[in-house]
Formats: C-alpha cells, structure tokens, sequence
C-alpha cells in the first residue's frame, strides 16, 4: 500500500486494524507497543487508548532492547497487536524482530486449535531498509512500514506492508485506490522513485556496509575522546549509520545549532515545544536521566560519507562542547 510517509503507514496500520477487528467496540481490545517507538506509532497507541483500548507499554533495557520475555508475559486473551520497531531512531539499536515473529507465530499457532483469534505484528521498519533484511517471510511480520525518503527516494512517499488475508480498514475514505485501503490519487512518479530507491538500497554490497560501519566506529571512538561523552544504543547490535552519544554539560540543541555553523547535519533528541525542553522519550525509558538526556547527539552516516568528513567533525565537535560548557555555569568534570 503506497502511503504518503511511514507517519501515514504507521497509523493505516494500528488504527486500520484495531478498528476492523473490534468493530468499534474498542474496550474489547487489548495492544502491545514498545515505548521507544517514533512518536507517530506512540501517538497513534495514545490514540486507540483514549478511545477504550487497552495498551501495554514495554520497557527496553539501557541498550534500548526488548525483552522477548515480556512481551510473552504481556500477552492476553484479547490481545490483537504488537507492534515493536526494527531499529531505533534515535540511538540505531537493532530489535529481535525475527525473534518477536517466531514467538507470536508459536502462540497464534495454539490459538487457531483453540479457535482464538490471532494476535497480528507490526514493524517500523523505516531505521532498518538500508542495511538489514526486511523480507516480511523471515521476519514473520504482518505489517511493515518505510519512508522513501530514508533510503534516498523523494520526501513525500513511503510504503505499508500488508500480509494478505490480514484485515485492515481505510483510515482515509473516497475512491478505491491501493486495494481500498488509502483513498487519493497515486503520486505515480514518486512511487516509481521509491521503487528503484529500493531496487538501489537492496544492491548495496558487503564492501559498502562494511565501509560505513568502519567510519561510524571511526566516529564513535573520536567522540568518546572528549570527557564527559557517553554512547546511547547497544554497542553491537547497532546499524551501521547511526551514531548516538549524550554530552554532559552541554544542551543538545545547541550543539546542533553550532554543528550547523560549520557546515555539519546533525540531530538532538531534546526538542523545544511550546518553549518547554522535554527529553527524549527513547533515552528516559533507557533509564538515562531527563538532565543528561537533553545532552544528546545523534550523528547519521551514509554509504557516501568520506573519512574526511569524519575526522571534520572529530576536529570541530570538541571545540563546541568545550565552548558550550565554558558557557554553562555549573559545568564541572
């Protein structure tokens, strides 16, 4: 189903699915969600919960990882979803999507020789398309959702997944396009880049991941020269582009405003809203403190990043933090 961004697909699938199986009657329902999820699948869940359903909020380990144990433990009789992201947005940690889909198909398994329901699974797969296997089959999901624009297709386009057979309810109504399922004309040009962005992300070779994994490292250990940096994510089960640190003494924002003076993209995981500072919802449920957590920096690499421009920002970034903190009046190593 083409869909307009993973924001769109994430919430055609939670709330397509819980209204068709519940029939409007939402208190019959019961959902599992992970709560490092991008904010469009927390808020969809949010959503579904003001309306009667009921929703189990995971928790991760300070890796960011979910316990396959829990979500076993959390399942009910009237659970109908769980849904739990690839990889993490924010810190690039990689999930046990393949295991969480051996675990729901072995309970769904003992529930059809009872006649029960099944329990259906989805995964934002946005973090994930680039460097990991998304076949559907091998991972035992029956939703998956990405966005073009996260593997070099325009702004604008992104994909759901559905597992035929597996009901879903149009959350946008008018003509019949995407098997009826998402009303409006299809943005045929843009669902032709997103194929052979696809095509393209699929044909990258081991060289290629390896290169990127051997600069983000490069960039790991250069950042975590500078005192007072500590890495957010799991060590090793990582993707290879995303770098995630959180910096004391120092305002995320900030750094990502001086960053940007010296030509360098980066991204903070505080955002200002409303003028208030509120921390990362991925780093408090990670156990890091709301202080630290407005600290944090999350630098994003590609199969086109030179090592030249990482050692730029190894040479730029510690004179910001150094800067930023002379600035704070409480900073102290």
């Amino acid at each position: 189903i083409f869909t307009s961004c993973a924001t769109e697909s994430n919430n055609l699938a939670l709330k397509g699915l819980v209204e068709i199986v519940t029939a409007g009657n939402f208190k019959k329902a019961h959902i599992i969600v992970s709560p490092i999820e991008h904010h469009c699948v927390l808020d969809a869940a949010k959503h579904l919960e003001k309306l009667g359903v009921e929703v189990t909020w995971l928790s991760v380990d300070r890796y960011g990882l979910i316990n396959l144990k829990e979500i076993e433990k959390a399942i009910k009789e009237n659970t109908i979803l769980v849904s739990v992201m690839y990889v993490n947005n924010e810190v690039g940690t990689i999930e046990p999507i393949k295991e969480i889909g051996k675990l729901i198909k072995r309970i769904n398994q003992l529930r059809i020789t009872d006649h029960r329901p099944p329990i259906y699974f989805h995964t934002d797969a946005v973090q994930a398309v680039q460097y990991l296997d998304i076949n559907v089959n091998h991972l035992g999901v029956d939703f998956l959702s990405l966005s073009g624009h996260k593997f070099h297709a325009p702004k604008g386009i992104g994909i759901l997944f559905k597992r035929q057979g597996v009901p879903l309810t149009a959350q946008i109504d008018g003509g019949g396009q995407e098997f009826g399922l998402r009303a409006g004309t299809e943005n045929v040009a843009y669902i032709v880049a997103i194929a052979k962005a696809l095509t393209l992300a699929k044909r990258k070779t081991k060289n290629e991941k390896l290169k990127v994994e051997n600069l983000r490292d490069k960039l790991i250990q250069g950042v975590l020269q500078i005192p007072g940096v500590y890495l957010t994510g799991h060590p090793q089960k990582r993707v290879p582009h995303i770098a995630s640190f959180v910096v004391k003494g120092v305002e995320g924002e900030s750094m990502v405003l001086l960053l940007d003076e010296f030509g360098v993209a980066a991204s903070s995981g505080s955002a200002c809203t409303s003028q208030i500072l509120k921390p990362s919802h991925v780093l408090t449920a990670m156990g890091i403190s709301p202080q630290l957590s407005h600290g944090s920096l999350r630098l994003s690499l590609s199969s086109e990043t030179t090592e030249k421009e990482v050692d730029y920002v190894l040479q730029v970034l510690p004179k910001i933090v150094k800067r930023l903190r002379q600035m704070a009046p409480n900073w102290s190593h």
